[in-house]
């Protein structure tokens, strides 16, 4: 336990970020103490993973793990920055195992890896609940993976127990930063204030550059300085859980009251109850402080009781997503692509939904049934590019799609190129919510067999 205020780096905020911030992230963590932290995934990445894990039992975790660990591990197990990370996504065991590799060759001293596992919901009893939960949806379904949103408690076990990396799969963005917390604090798993104020620390690092001015920069209404060379967040903690936001020192971009009060709201339901695994987090009366120099005190939240279930993800394939594009210029450039549109409309099969869009027009507002796009007036625009999409189980007629928009090169409206097409499997998702005592989770070191 410490009543020392603890410093939270992030170095990602999804599978895909970029991988070069976690340097100035270590630097700025070196001088202060602390913990860094990996956020990768998204709803579907782990269904992703499920299936590279399926092709190789070795993959499955996250793919830029060795562009983001690799360059800071030896500075971080040297200086005693302890790494926290999701990166394990559907195969956290071997994520841990890369990591070990990693430090071998570069000739680092084994570290105390743990991996956290019981996201993934694979026993039979666990998936005959998901039927009863989620009734005859299930029926037919080509699942790809089932995974629920663990919390903190095993990061902080492990991290009590001298783990210098914990590797986890699904755990909810925030535990990644509540995990350290409590480990460093020595809270109660009921402390719901304290855990309610940590947890929105970690809602404020998750999304990595978000906060720090990437997302919400918007030239001439919100100048963001040096947005190319935007530093990833720091938060700094006290032992109340009361929190100060800033980012990595030397570093672009921007912290102030502005960015953190969109981030404070990000994909926030109701102010009052922000659900997560650990706790029911409430900042219907959160205080944002602009203290200058890129730092901003948050207060006022607080905690109540956590959920009594956990949120669970069920991907499933859905058959095929067949896109096609080509580009209109000049003189009715509108017009043809709407006349595109609509030959290709007629000449495929009624079983294919199709959405049309006009990119340079209107898409972004659009909607499957293409009702934008009937109501827009035409005739404003000189440069469009028709997308046309459709989703179907059946290969073939997915496939129907690419062929007739490509047939457009000389059998639809004049002066129709650059035709692009893709044609991917499509994953699905259904969520609900299971007993905890139906998700039995826990932990190991690497090199103890998991239980």
């Amino acid at each position: 336990m410490s009543l020392a205020p603890l410093h939270i780096g992030c170095a990602s905020g999804f599978s895909g970020d970029r991988s070069d911030g976690a340097a100035a992230v270590v630097r700025t963590l070196i001088a202060r103490g602390g913990v860094l932290i990996y956020e990768t995934l998204a709803e579907r990445t782990l269904a992703l993973a499920q299936l590279a894990r399926n092709e190789d039992p070795e993959r499955g975790y996250e793919p830029l793990l060795d562009e983001l660990v690799g360059p800071v591990l030896a500075d971080c197990l040297r200086h005693g920055i302890r790494i926290v990370g999701n990166f394990g996504a559907a195969n956290p065991r071997a994520a841990a195992r890369r990591i070990a590799a990693l430090a071998r060759q570069q000739g680092l001293p084994a570290p105390r890896i743990a991996v956290v596992h019981g996201d993934a919901l694979s026993g039979d009893a666990q998936r005959e609940l998901l039927r009863l939960r989620l009734g005859g949806a299930l029926d037919g379904m080509d699942v790809v993976s089932a995974t629920a949103y663990l919390g903190a408690a095993e990061i902080a076990e492990a991290l009590r127990a001298g783990a210098q990396i914990v590797v986890a799969g699904r755990v909810s963005d925030p535990s990644l930063t509540l995990g350290p917390a409590l480990a460093h604090f020595g809270w109660s798993m009921d402390d719901w204030p304290r855990l309610g104020r940590a947890t929105m620390a970690g809602h404020m690092l998750e999304c990595g550059l978000q906060v720090t001015g990437g997302y919400f920069c918007v030239p001439g209404l919100k100048d963001v300085p040096d947005v190319h060379a935007a530093g990833f967040p720091i938060a700094e903690i006290d032992a109340d859980g009361e929190f100060v936001i800033g980012k990595a020192d030397g570093t672009g971009g921007m912290v102030d009251a502005r960015t953190v009060k969109e981030q404070l709201l990000y994909e926030v339901h109701d102010p009052a109850r922000y659900l997560t695994p650990d706790v029911v987090a409430d900042l219907s009366r959160a205080e944002v402080v602009d203290l200058g120099g890129d730092r901003v005190s948050v207060r006022g939240i607080t905690g109540h009781a956590r959920p009594a279930e956990l949120k669970v993800n069920v991907c499933y394939r859905g058959g095929w997503l067949a896109e096609a594009e080509i580009s209109y210029a000049g003189v009715q450039a509108e017009a043809r692509a709407r006349l595109a549109a609509d030959i290709v409309r007629k000449r495929l099969d009624p079983a294919l939904r199709l959405r049309a869009d006009l990119i340079g027009a209107i898409s972004i507002l659009g909607d499957d049934a293409g009702s934008m796009l009937s109501a827009l007036p035409p005739g404003h625009a000189r440069d469009v590019r028709l997308r046309i999409a459709a989703e179907h189980l059946d290969r073939k007629l997915a496939e129907s799609v690419l062929r007739e928009v490509t047939a457009l090169y000389t059998c639809g409206p004049a002066g129709g190129g650059g035709v692009r097409t893709a044609l991917r499997p499509r994953l699905n998702m259904l969520s609900c919510t299971l007993p905890r005592d139906a998700v039995p989770s826990g932990w190991t070191f690497l090199e103890e067999a998991p239980q």
